[in-house]
């Protein structure tokens, strides 16, 4: 009887395997228009390269774009960015960087550039050029250090 249920689990989780696919596709129109408006207003004359859906249940939970530069651009299922990781020698526009946190780069980080940005439920986590890792809550008041 416990074979019989291991193996019933084993083809379970496989059915759910086969249907989380990605799919790579070039098209800008496979990405929701937040998304679109966000790579338009951020990264104006950069093409894409790719942009991998990560899918669930056969539904896209998150999309993967890279630009030819090597910029990647996280999305959740919405459009809503949530990571942007820069090549060597570029920084994260800007814009994209609350203000607070970029005063505090600014200030504490003379002559670094902010080469990641990870938005989450708790925060911001930011990688400068160097490799420190800088941890900010939502309102953009630093944390700590991560390692």
């Amino acid at each position: 009887m416990k074979k019989f249920l291991l193996l019933i689990a084993v083809a379970i989780a496989g059915s759910f395997g086969a249907q989380a696919k990605d799919q790579y596709v070039r098209d800008v129109n496979y990405l929701p228009q937040t998304a679109k408006t966000f790579i338009g207003q951020h990264f104006k004359g950069s093409d894409i390269s790719v942009i991998k859906l990560d899918k669930t249940l056969g539904k896209v939970t998150e999309y993967e774009v890279i630009m030819q530069d090597g910029t990647e651009i996280s999305f959740d299922r919405n459009g809503n960015w949530d990571n942007v990781e820069m090549p060597v020698k570029k920084s994260v526009p800007k814009a994209i960087v609350p203000a607070q946190i970029a005063s505090y780069v600014a200030k504490n980080y003379p002559n670094q550039r902010i080469v990641s940005i990870d938005k989450d439920r708790s925060g911001y986590e930011i990688e400068l050029q160097s490799g420190v890792d800088l941890k900010f809550n939502k309102a953009g008041q630093f944390k700590r250090i991560d390692d």
